[in-house]
């Protein structure tokens, strides 16, 4: 593994029911890729190889739009190491769910 992001979609729609259903779709995506992920109350973070996690971060954009989004926005922290090492989620967080 050379990369995790973090993404946070936000859907140009204007009620909150439209934001949530716009935002469980795109996880769903994100869960039916097979990668490690972690879904936080803001942002999604997903561990695999940086090329295969910019199709995804691309494809979360026309999932809500597909979904019924005029517009959408989304914040994305990319951390990459091209020979690998990157920190996991587990290696993040387990300690603080325990």
């Amino acid at each position: 593994m050379n990369a995790s992001v973090a993404i946070q979609v936000l859907p140009g729609v204007e009620s909150k029911e439209q934001i949530i259903s716009i935002v469980d779709e795109v996880i769903a995506y994100i869960k039916g890729t097979g990668l490690t992920y972690y879904v936080g109350p803001f942002e999604t973070t997903i561990e695999g190889e940086y090329e295969e996690l910019m199709e995804i971060v691309k494809k979360c954009q026309y999932i809500a739009i597909e979904a019924g989004c005029p517009s959408v926005m989304s914040y994305v922290k990319i951390n990459f190491r091209p020979e690998g090492g990157v920190l996991t989620i587990d290696q993040k967080v387990s300690k603080h769910h325990k």
